[in-house]
């Protein structure tokens, strides 16, 4: 009987499906169109047209935007707040800051539920967890009735330090599953029990509104696939880079809003590892956007600090991922003091750049590889024809007309400037975080990641960039690579020097309890558990902490602080030894490892590449178009040696190998780039 993976990645324009043979290692993949209107349509299809037997599908994995979706497009379910009185306006006061300082006309969007349907009811907890004054039970009552009368379908519960003491909290969930049965209810200090009401509040919003959408879209896939023979748990993939069951995803739906772009960091991280390369950066390059990622010592950099719509935190943990808008649909454009831009508009899906021919006449980066002859006139395995002559019209109507510059000229200045977009984006999650990028291999990926790797490689002085075997559908097959994964915290505010290690002991004992809880739910036996404790922590006066990994059992604060010390020295290039540290937060993350299958490792046997044709090309390197081989992907042995100039072709993507640069295929059929051999 075949044993199979599968992993299905719905984006807004391709659904990606990831197919892994447990025996053999064998790899296949699949694109089919999404359906935006209902993704699990898509999704089903997709299974369809791969072939796929779920009576043969030992595991399911599920990375999808449909709760990033739900957020931008503010398809809601009607919500409500019930919050401290005096405290209905703390999410649309937000920090009173914005996204663009100097735009004093650009407003912060709405908060997700209105302020009419933000409710109050008496109670008070001081800063010390006592009780000020007691919930006013029959003002809950009332609240709860009018919230009926209004029929919302999910409601939250803020009360202010109730991370301290949820007592209130937790009587009035009590009421409100009284008075509205089948309503979901969630509470901040069940979400995030820590100190800063924001983002408490905006987490446990963004947690409850969610709670229907995940919960009804996971409950009919679930029952989707069981219908087709499935019978193991259907795993969705979460922010923080692990997988959750259904009987924890409606518990914890905010944690899905960054599902999408988490798979990409975790596969670029899972190949660079296996190419034996601990620090890694991720360029994932797609139609609209390019996300970036970074891997330092073999561990993805996590944060708290990210939203899917600025002023409404999400601060549950996540792999960290900066997004920024170039993509090959992303404009080339001229602004009024006759400067060239790239993105962040973009021409989409529809009607996509210029070549595509449905009415654009504005060119992209897609375009400008187009007419500089680095991408063929075809895509998608021939699924889409591209029209060069049409990319040719808009590079010089859009930019060499208006500029003076000769087409091949203006072509090169769209991808450069797009380039340099891309290298300030490593520089902020690289250099500015006090890492070398002359340390870490590129992982380009993507529909147009392998298009622009060598490029931004060489602007970085990066030394090695890693193309994998499929780089279109790379966040698919990170869906295949992670483990069930959930991740506890409580406020915990003291000096060091006055922390007692008992006390800390004692409150990671607590949270350990509730992470087995879950843990045994979801059916992950005790072998397979992995607990892991840290600490946040900061000199005293700072708001911001570095969080900091800690032994079990936990006996000594000192060398937690000197832990601390180190990791600041390295983040922010100083420490001050002789400066008070103050305790601030206490984590878990609790891991239930899946068992991982191997991908298919290929002999090397000193076969030859061999192109299959040739074209014209422009490089940034010569001048003059130069004629450079055509190669197949699919025709690639392991262990062939490629002398650029040359263009490797493929379903999903196409890698541009400048002349004077050497690349090799490896055992796993990675592309690996050698930029440094060429530049020295």
């Amino acid at each position: 009987m075949t044993k199979l993976r599968v992993a299905v990645d719905i984006g807004g324009t391709f659904t990606d499906i990831c197919v892994l043979d447990e025996d053999s290692g064998a790899l296949r993949v699949a694109k089919t169109a999404s359906t935006p209107e209902d993704p699990l349509i898509g999704a089903m299809r997709g299974l369809e047209e791969a072939e796929i037997d779920l009576r043969d599908v030992t595991l399911f994995s599920h990375g999808t935007t449909v709760a990033t979706n739900a957020l931008i497009t503010r398809r809601l379910p009607s919500s409500a707040m019930v919050c401290s009185e005096g405290y209905r306006d703390v999410i649309e006061i937000r920090r009173a800051n914005k996204e663009d300082l100097w735009d004093t006309y650009k407003d912060v969007a709405q908060p997700y539920i209105r302020r009419r349907d933000r409710l109050t009811v008496r109670e008070r907890i001081d800063h010390g967890g006592k009780i000020a004054t007691p919930l006013d039970e029959a003002d809950a009552r009332e609240k709860a009735r009018i919230l009926r009368k209004r029929g919302v379908e999910a409601v939250a519960v803020c009360f202010m330090n109730s991370f301290i003491n949820p007592v209130h909290e937790a009587r009035m969930k009590e009421i409100l599953q009284e008075e509205l049965p089948g309503v979901e209810i969630t509470t901040s200090s069940e979400t995030l029990p820590e100190i800063f009401e924001h983002e408490r509040f905006s987490t446990t919003v963004v947690n409850a509104i969610l709670s229907p959408v995940v919960g009804g879209y996971v409950s009919r896939m679930n029952e989707a696939l069981q219908k087709g023979g499935y019978a193991s748990d259907l795993l969705m993939l979460h922010s923080g880079g692990g997988v959750m069951t259904p009987a924890t995803a409606g518990q914890f739906a905010g944690r899905l809003a960054g599902s999408g772009i988490a798979a990409g960091a975790i596969a670029s991280r899972h190949i660079a590892m296996l190419c034996g390369y601990e620090n890694s950066i991720g360029l994932d390059m797609g139609g609209t956007s390019c996300d970036v990622s970074l891997v330092f010592g073999g561990e993805s950099r996590v944060t708290k600090d990210w939203h899917i719509e600025f002023g409404y935190p999400i601060r549950f943990p996540s792999i960290e991922v900066l997004t920024i808008g170039a993509g090959g649909g992303s404009l080339a454009w001229i602004d009024d003091a006759g400067s060239l831009h790239n993105g962040p508009q973009s021409a989409g899906a529809d009607p996509g750049p210029a070549c595509y021919g449905r009415g654009n006449t504005t060119p992209t980066n897609t375009d400008a590889n187009l007419a500089l002859g680095r991408l063929g006139t075809s895509l998608a395995g021939g699924q889409i024809e591209l029209d060069k002559a049409a990319s040719e019209a808009a590079v010089r109507t859009g930019v060499a007309e208006p500029l003076g510059m000769d087409p091949v000229t203006a072509a090169k200045a769209i991808v450069s400037v797009a380039n340099a977009n891309m290298a300030d984006a490593v520089r902020l999650i690289s250099i500015s975080r006090g890492y070398d990028p002359r340390d870490f291999a590129l992982v380009a990926f993507g529909g147009a990641g392998a298009l622009h790797g060598v490029a931004l490689a060489r602007e970085l002085s990066i030394p090695t960039v890693i193309v994998p075997p499929n780089p279109g559908v790379t966040s698919a097959l990170g869906c295949l690579l992670v483990d069930i994964r959930h991740d506890l915290s409580q406020t915990y505010l003291a000096l060091a020097a006055e922390a007692d290690p008992a006390d800390i002991e004692s409150r990671f004992g607590e949270m350990e309890a509730e992470a087995h809880g879950r843990l045994v739910k979801e059916g992950v036996a005790e072998a397979d558990m992995v607990l892991q404790r840290s600490i946040d922590m900061m000199y005293q006066g700072q708001w911001r902490s570095l969080q900091v990994p800690v032994a079990s059992p936990f006996t000594s604060v000192p060398d937690a602080v000197n832990a601390f010390h180190a990791d600041h020295d390295r983040e922010y290039a100083f420490r001050r030894d002789d400066t008070p540290v103050e305790l601030f937060r206490l984590s878990l993350t609790a891991i239930g490892t899946v068992a991982k299958a191997e991908l298919m490792r290929h002999a090397t046997n000193g076969a030859k590449a061999v192109a299959e044709g040739a074209r014209m090309v422009d490089f940034d390197e010569v001048e003059g178009a130069v004629e450079t081989p055509i190669y197949s992907h699919d025709a690639l042995p392991a262990g062939a040696v490629i002398e650029g100039p040359a263009i490797i072709e493929q379903l999903d993507s196409t890698t541009v190998i400048p002349p004077g640069v050497r690349a090799e295929v490896d055992e796993w059929l990675n592309v690996r780039i050698h930029v440094a051999e060429a530049s020295s």
